[in-house]
């Protein structure tokens, strides 16, 4: 069983610095208009012809939108679901599948999205693979639950952000009776889990108010919990707006908040997957990293090893073999080039060699929290510390602080190391524009 995390007031104040997501590699930011339409379809092609499984996300827009607006994005979703769908073969399987967006569809509108996916593309049949979409609380309840499992969802996220009452006085989050309501619904109707999303760090957040918040959120007992810092949320909060830095506690509150969160729910016996994620030891990515066969995509954790990803909608961004290919970010530009008969590609990025090795480090050093090195160098051609003799010096000083374990075998990152996972993967990341021995040598 892997050892519990623990915390380390040193390492953290030394090491918890940028940003956590790493969903992908190479980030988002090092995308380029030198990647088209025409490269997406050679992959769609290439991913047919292998008959390669997929992992299919659709992206729903965010902000307030009138419901003549929302309905014209979703008849051009379905517009580009007939594009792409086109060009993938009828034995590839919908092994995996996440409707992400901050707007909720009716439900003759959901339905309809999901009868259209289905009529296009392989979905399996009932509860036979991890359908997941995230729903927005205040429209949520029991008759929700129940068409979504109808559907053929079986996980379910649920944001719980925390918002300032009108009179600035007082501090509320979202009734916890309604939150059970939705859990007890969907155990009754047997899906597979749970998520709550939590944030720390807002000015008007106190470490009394969190701790209760996160007592609350224990008593209800969800498969998982995701923890995020306000000043660096998930990538589906991001479009609701940076908080201002003047909305944001002091670094020394939220580094209190964060370790109340990591320890309450750590004896409740959730157990730390990585990247803010934790989850009960039956879930199936925890079980699925005690197997060593946990992987990340775009999505986020996955036990689905040799998909390929479909990103659909505004933003969205595809994963086939080394190629990355992302929609337009701008709702009108997305939706005048489908109108168009063309695919909403904006721009991607190609990985080579290099790419696709550091891809393979960062990944397993977030799923396994450890790298075999070996294991690199036979599959990849290389030597591991000649080919990073750059940051090997970044590396043993990182030995040196007890945020990792080195030796010419391997790279293992123990329980006062594994909430910053994330400062490990930053050195192999030659994109982030971190200076290496900067981030590792900086004063406590």
């Amino acid at each position: 069983m892997r050892k519990a995390i623990s915390w380390d007031s040193k390492l953290l104040g030394r090491y918890a610095h940028g940003d956590v997501s790493h969903s992908c590699y190479p980030d988002p930011t090092a995308f380029h208009r030198g990647i088209g339409s025409l490269d997406l379809l050679r992959a769609l092609r290439s991913s047919r012809q292998a008959q390669r499984p997929l992992s299919l996300a659709v992206q729903l827009p965010f902000g307030q939108h009138s419901p003549s607006t929302f309905a014209a994005y979703l008849a051009r979703l379905e517009r580009e679901v007939e594009m792409i769908g086109c060009h993938l073969g009828p034995q590839q399987r919908v092994e995996q599948f996440h409707l992400a967006g901050g707007s909720t569809p009716s439900a003759e509108q959901l339905h309809r999205l999901i009868a259209h996916l289905r009529q296009r593309l392989h979905f399996l049949d009932y509860d036979e693979g991890d359908y997941g979409i995230d729903i927005q609380l205040p429209h949520s309840d029991w008759a929700t639950m129940g068409r979504l499992r109808e559907l053929g969802f079986n996980h379910v996220s649920i944001g719980v952000p925390d918002i300032a009452a009108a009179s600035g006085a007082a501090l509320a989050w979202q009734d916890p009776r309604q939150i059970r309501s939705l859990i007890d619904a969907a155990r009754a109707l047997n899906y597979r889990s749970v998520n709550i999303d939590i944030g720390y760090g807002r000015a008007w957040q106190t470490r009394a108010s969190f701790a209760r918040k996160v007592a609350a959120i224990i008593e209800l007992q969800p498969n998982r919990v995701t923890v995020f810092d306000y000043a660096d949320p998930p990538q589906r909060y991001r479009p609701l707006g940076r908080f201002a830095a003047s909305g944001l506690a002091a670094r020394e509150d939220k580094l209190a908040m964060q370790r109340q969160c990591v320890e309450q729910l750590s004896l409740a016996g959730y157990r730390y997957v990585g990247m803010g994620l934790f989850a009960l030891a039956d879930d199936d990515l925890v079980i699925a990293q005690e197997n060593a066969s946990l992987q990340r995509n775009c999505q986020g954790f996955s036990q689905h090893a040799g998909c390929d990803h479909i990103g659909l909608g505004v933003a969205a961004i595809s994963q086939i073999d080394g190629l990355y290919v992302q929609n337009s970010r701008d709702l009108q530009g997305y939706q005048a080039r489908l109108d168009s008969d063309q695919l909403a590609t904006w721009r991607g990025f190609r990985c080579g060699p290099d790419e696709r090795l550091r891809g393979e480090v960062i990944e397993r050093l977030i799923c396994d929290f450890g790298l075999d090195m070996r294991r690199i160098e036979a599959r990849f051609g290389v030597v591991f510390r000649a080919y990073f003799a750059d940051i090997w010096p970044a590396l043993e000083q990182m030995q040196r602080d007890g945020l990792i374990r080195l030796d010419e075998a391997a790279i293992a990152i123990p329980p006062a190391g594994r909430l910053l996972v994330h400062s490990v993967c930053r050195l192999f990341d030659r994109y982030s524009g971190t200076p290496r021995m900067q981030s590792v040598s900086q004063a406590v």
